[in-house]
Protein backbone atom coordinates (compact mmCIF):
# COMPACT_ATOMS: atom_id res chain seq x y z
CA UNK A 1 0.00 0.00 0.00
CA UNK A 2 1.26 3.19 -1.20
CA UNK A 3 1.80 6.26 1.13
CA UNK A 4 -1.15 7.67 -1.46
CA UNK A 5 -3.45 4.83 -0.42
CA UNK A 6 -3.27 5.10 3.13
CA UNK A 7 -3.85 9.33 3.25
CA UNK A 8 -6.65 8.92 0.85
CA UNK A 9 -8.50 6.21 2.85
CA UNK A 10 -6.83 3.67 0.57
CA UNK A 11 -9.30 4.30 -2.56
CA UNK A 12 -7.07 4.39 -6.10
CA UNK A 13 -6.41 7.72 -7.59
CA UNK A 14 -8.68 6.72 -10.45
CA UNK A 15 -11.68 5.65 -8.22
CA UNK A 16 -11.10 9.47 -6.53
CA UNK A 17 -11.01 11.12 -10.05
CA UNK A 18 -14.10 9.33 -11.10
CA UNK A 19 -16.34 9.89 -8.54
CA UNK A 20 -15.52 13.90 -8.66
CA UNK A 21 -16.91 13.29 -12.15
CA UNK A 22 -19.41 11.38 -11.37
CA UNK A 23 -22.03 14.07 -10.83
CA UNK A 24 -20.92 16.95 -12.69
CA UNK A 25 -17.86 18.25 -15.49
CA UNK A 26 -14.94 19.60 -14.25
CA UNK A 27 -11.70 21.16 -15.64
CA UNK A 28 -8.40 19.38 -15.67
CA UNK A 29 -6.96 21.63 -13.12
CA UNK A 30 -9.67 21.08 -11.11
CA UNK A 31 -9.51 17.26 -10.56
CA UNK A 32 -5.96 17.81 -9.93
CA UNK A 33 -6.20 20.36 -7.69
CA UNK A 34 -8.56 17.59 -5.75
CA UNK A 35 -6.52 14.69 -5.84
CA UNK A 36 -3.18 17.10 -4.53
CA UNK A 37 -5.41 18.07 -1.82
CA UNK A 38 -6.40 14.17 -1.16
CA UNK A 39 -3.05 13.33 -0.72
CA UNK A 40 -2.06 11.78 -4.09
CA UNK A 41 1.53 11.96 -5.39
CA UNK A 42 2.26 14.14 -8.67
CA UNK A 43 2.83 10.91 -10.67
CA UNK A 44 0.27 8.86 -9.49
CA UNK A 45 -1.88 12.10 -10.37
CA UNK A 46 -0.62 12.68 -13.82
CA UNK A 47 -1.27 9.30 -14.68
CA UNK A 48 -4.28 9.38 -13.51
CA UNK A 49 -5.45 12.67 -15.98
CA UNK A 50 -3.67 11.80 -18.89
CA UNK A 51 -5.83 8.27 -18.80
CA UNK A 52 -9.05 10.25 -18.12
CA UNK A 53 -7.66 12.94 -21.40
CA UNK A 54 -6.90 9.86 -23.22
CA UNK A 55 -10.77 8.12 -22.70
CA UNK A 56 -12.74 11.04 -22.79
CA UNK A 57 -13.56 11.49 -19.41
CA UNK A 58 -11.93 14.73 -19.00
CA UNK A 59 -11.95 17.64 -22.03
CA UNK A 60 -11.61 21.20 -20.94
CA UNK A 61 -13.03 21.84 -23.97
CA UNK A 62 -16.62 20.60 -23.39
CA UNK A 63 -15.82 21.84 -19.29
CA UNK A 64 -15.57 25.15 -21.06
CA UNK A 65 -18.81 24.82 -23.40
CA UNK A 66 -21.03 23.28 -21.30
CA UNK A 67 -19.86 25.92 -18.10
CA UNK A 68 -19.86 28.79 -20.47
CA UNK A 69 -23.36 27.44 -21.84
CA UNK A 70 -24.35 27.15 -18.20
CA UNK A 71 -23.49 30.46 -16.80
CA UNK A 72 -25.06 32.23 -19.61
CA UNK A 73 -28.50 30.48 -19.05
CA UNK A 74 -28.15 31.91 -15.56
CA UNK A 75 -27.85 35.27 -17.08
CA UNK A 76 -23.63 35.83 -16.79
CA UNK A 77 -21.82 38.15 -19.24
CA UNK A 78 -19.08 37.44 -21.11
CA UNK A 79 -16.88 39.50 -18.14
CA UNK A 80 -18.39 36.82 -15.52
CA UNK A 81 -17.67 33.95 -17.81
CA UNK A 82 -14.43 34.43 -18.67
CA UNK A 83 -13.61 35.33 -14.60
CA UNK A 84 -15.51 31.74 -13.96
CA UNK A 85 -13.30 29.78 -16.30
CA UNK A 86 -10.01 31.24 -15.49
CA UNK A 87 -10.27 30.52 -12.25
CA UNK A 88 -11.28 26.67 -13.56
CA UNK A 89 -8.09 26.48 -15.12
CA UNK A 90 -9.28 26.69 -18.85
CA UNK A 91 -7.01 28.39 -21.36
CA UNK A 92 -8.16 31.68 -22.48
CA UNK A 93 -8.39 30.25 -26.42
CA UNK A 94 -10.98 27.63 -24.87
CA UNK A 95 -12.60 30.37 -23.12
CA UNK A 96 -13.07 32.24 -25.93
CA UNK A 97 -14.05 29.30 -28.28
CA UNK A 98 -16.28 28.72 -25.37
CA UNK A 99 -18.52 32.19 -25.60
CA UNK A 100 -18.65 31.72 -29.43
CA UNK A 101 -20.99 28.50 -28.14
CA UNK A 102 -23.64 30.99 -26.30
CA UNK A 103 -26.19 33.33 -26.94
CA UNK A 104 -24.36 36.91 -27.63
CA UNK A 105 -23.78 39.15 -24.73
CA UNK A 106 -26.25 41.89 -26.36
CA UNK A 107 -28.98 39.42 -27.19
CA UNK A 108 -28.85 38.08 -23.32
CA UNK A 109 -28.80 41.45 -21.54
CA UNK A 110 -31.89 42.63 -24.00
CA UNK A 111 -33.52 39.16 -22.57
CA UNK A 112 -32.95 40.65 -18.95
CA UNK A 113 -33.68 44.33 -19.63
CA UNK A 114 -37.25 43.34 -21.30
CA UNK A 115 -37.51 41.06 -18.21
CA UNK A 116 -37.02 43.69 -15.73
CA UNK A 117 -37.11 47.28 -17.55
CA UNK A 118 -34.98 49.74 -18.29
CA UNK A 119 -33.17 51.88 -16.15
CA UNK A 120 -30.39 52.64 -13.34
CA UNK A 121 -31.37 49.71 -11.62
CA UNK A 122 -31.10 46.90 -14.72
CA UNK A 123 -27.66 48.92 -15.27
CA UNK A 124 -26.39 48.07 -12.08
CA UNK A 125 -27.32 44.50 -12.36
CA UNK A 126 -25.97 44.27 -15.69
CA UNK A 127 -23.10 45.46 -13.91
CA UNK A 128 -23.14 42.98 -11.51
CA UNK A 129 -23.15 39.98 -13.64
CA UNK A 130 -20.28 40.44 -15.68
CA UNK A 131 -22.11 42.41 -18.95
CA UNK A 132 -19.67 45.11 -20.53
CA UNK A 133 -20.16 48.46 -20.19
CA UNK A 134 -21.01 49.27 -23.85
CA UNK A 135 -23.58 45.99 -24.00
CA UNK A 136 -25.04 47.75 -20.64
CA UNK A 137 -25.36 51.21 -22.19
CA UNK A 138 -26.96 49.70 -25.45
CA UNK A 139 -29.70 47.62 -23.70
CA UNK A 140 -30.63 49.76 -20.92
CA UNK A 141 -30.49 53.45 -22.94
CA UNK A 142 -32.42 51.18 -25.83
CA UNK A 143 -31.13 53.60 -27.86
CA UNK A 144 -33.47 56.44 -27.29
CA UNK A 145 -30.34 58.61 -25.95
CA UNK A 146 -31.27 58.31 -22.48
CA UNK A 147 -27.85 58.64 -20.22
CA UNK A 148 -27.16 56.04 -17.84
CA UNK A 149 -23.48 57.76 -16.17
Amino acid sequence: MSKADISSGGESVLDAAYRMLRHRERSTSEVSERLEAAGFADAERENAIETLVRTGLLDDVRFAELRARSLAERGAGDARIRHELRRTGIASESIEDALETVEPEADRAQSVVLRRGPGLKTARFLHGKGFSEEIVAGVVAGGDGDELG
